[in-house]
């Protein structure tokens, strides 16, 4: 979808963190937007801002913890600014925790809002796309869908789901006037989980390195554009090491740890109590 001026977008996740920049950065390309989240007064903020840049905006606050809500965010979204031509399926929670202190009731709502929500979204919006012969999903994933790190299993599984689920999309209409994009951004600065860790005094690495919200909605507006299947934007060289995973997979589960990201996560686990 090369021109994006006057289109529909629908941002999940938007209330803060990356969501917020990415919304504003198609606000700048001229897109409408409707931003959705959890909180009513950071929505209601946010659209004002957007609408400050000369398009349309509609805050529509959802919980996508509960399922029931997708439907309603649709209807809203739909009958506020028209049919949604762009998702951004940004929303996420991540629970940093060793893995037996995780309660059932943690594993499935990560698992809801990561993944079940992003696909019944993009299930319920599909139809009208191809009826319309124009649209877009963009799914934001991380760096530890393509790499699962320590204390993050339910995170890292949901993630690496939604690659898999663009890739799937894209096989089924791959000559289809709709385009699927998964975005895989790593550490953060500046905004959201990773921003939360460093003010907590955990920061990554030379070797992990860390990315900006600014790369990443590049990186997100640039996939649209270009209908590009995935985009991996971390800061750091770490493709060499994810095409080594697909070749010899016993040893990068071996060299991951140098790199020093089990010790980050380790650390945040000990942060929140959640280190067994």
């Amino acid at each position: 979808m090369k021109d994006l001026k006057g289109r529909t977008a629908l941002v999940t996740g938007a209330s803060g963190g990356l969501g917020t920049h990415i919304a504003r950065g198609l606000a700048r390309e001229g897109m409408n937007v409707v931003v959705s989240g959890r909180r009513e007064d950071a929505l209601a903020a946010v659209a004002a801002e957007l609408s400050e840049l000369g398009v349309k905006a509609q805050a529509v606050p959802a919980d996508l913890s509960d399922l029931t809500q997708i439907d309603p965010l649709i209807e809203r979204s739909e009958a506020a600014l028209g049919p949604i031509d762009l998702l951004v399926n940004n929303a996420g929670v991540e629970i940093t925790s060793a893995f037996t202190t995780y309660t059932a009731a943690e594993l499935t709502s990560v698992v809801d809002v990561n993944l079940t929500a992003p696909l019944l979204l993009t299930h319920r919006l599909v139809g009208g796309m191809l009826a319309r012969g124009r649209g877009h999903v963009v799914f934001i994933s991380s760096a530890a869908g393509k790499l699962g790190p320590a204390y993050q299993e339910p995170y890292a599984a949901t993630k690496a789901a939604l690659i898999g689920l663009t890739q799937s999309l894209r096989a089924e209409y791959i000559d289809a006037p709709v385009g699927f994009s998964v975005v895989c951004p790593g550490f953060i600065a500046g905004d959201g989980m990773y921003q939360r860790m460093v003010e907590a005094g955990i920061k990554s690495n030379r070797l992990l390195g860390e990315t900006t919200t600014k790369k990443v909605t590049d990186s997100v507006i640039k996939a649209i554009k270009r209908d590009l299947p995935e985009v991996i934007e971390t800061g750091a060289p770490i493709r060499p090491m994810l095409a080594l995973g697909q070749l010899l997979p016993g040893s990068v589960e071996r060299i991951a740890p140098r790199f020093g990201v089990t010790e980050v996560f380790r650390r945040v686990a000990v942060l929140r109590d959640r280190d067994a």
